[in-house]
């Protein structure tokens, strides 16, 4: 039987993985100024959902990256971003993280963010090497994008703001299909699936109920089980709030209820 006091030990178990000594100024003031409020955290986040099984510790951090990412809660971000280099995510995965995450929140959260791990990854010594120009055409893109929006989603690639043929979602769409398609998921740096669960948890954060249950559905077609995806919509939840996690999953709870 789970206890306060099983999750406290797990979540001090945990904290402690994830952050070693480091504590970030915001989270000791938080933490003598409101009394009882790290041990809440210690149980609710670190032993409850950091804790739970069903995701791979890396797969939670790339999660809790985009979530931070997106909401541009720099203090935080950069205290996970060292977590996630300790935990041995590549500087390169932490950054197309931010990539992923920008198509979706806006890609000035992108530029922020890729700062804020820049300045980390100095601070360790760590140099990203560049790599020479993507020289695709246009039509390529294209190409490879609808190949990989049926792929993905099947007859609901063109369902909604994606049915062909509407000329006022048609002024943008297909640049969101040679670039948020055709482009970004081939980057290097992530593998499919790992871009799959930047997707969910990005569309939890933000609230957009419809592609959650559009790309949860999808998610299942890259190798994610029902339960990762679920697991990492829970995830975002200490960091975009219970709320929207928990709208997420009421959204899913239609296409993965009867997912095995």
């Amino acid at each position: 039987m789970t206890t306060r006091e099983t999750l406290r030990q797990q979540g001090e178990t945990m904290r402690a993985r994830l952050h070693g000594d480091r504590r970030p100024p915001a989270e000791i003031a938080a933490g003598e100024s409101t009394p009882g409020f790290r041990q809440m955290m210690t149980e609710a986040v670190f032993g409850g959902i950091w804790a739970r099984p069903g995701l791979a510790l890396a797969d939670r951090m790339i999660c809790t990256l985009a979530a931070l990412g997106l909401l541009q809660r720099l203090p935080q971000l950069r205290q996970y971003v060292a977590a996630a280099v300790d935990a041995g995510l590549a500087p390169r995965a932490i950054l197309e993280v931010f990539v992923q995450c920008g198509l979706y929140g806006g890609f000035p959260i992108t530029e922020t963010a890729v700062t804020v791990a820049h300045e980390v990854f100095a601070d360790r010594g760590i140099v990203v090497p560049d790599e020479p120009p993507r020289t695709d055409t246009l039509e390529a893109l294209d190409a490879r994008g609808r190949a990989l929006l049926q792929e993905l989603h099947g007859e609901r690639g063109s369902q909604g703001y994606a049915a062909p043929g509407n000329a006022v979602t048609g002024a943008l769409y297909p640049t969101a299909i040679q670039y948020g398609y055709g482009e970004l998921w081939f980057r290097p740096g992530l593998e499919r699936r790992q871009r799959m669960l930047c997707a969910v948890a990005s569309f939890t954060v933000l609230g957009l109920e419809s592609q959650v249950k559009k790309f949860g559905q999808s998610a299942l077609t890259v190798g994610l089980s029902r339960q990762e995806v679920i697991e990492a919509v829970i995830q975002t939840a200490p960091y975009g709030g219970f709320p929207r996690a928990l709208n997420a999953l009421g959204a899913l709870s239609d296409v993965l209820s009867e997912v095995v």
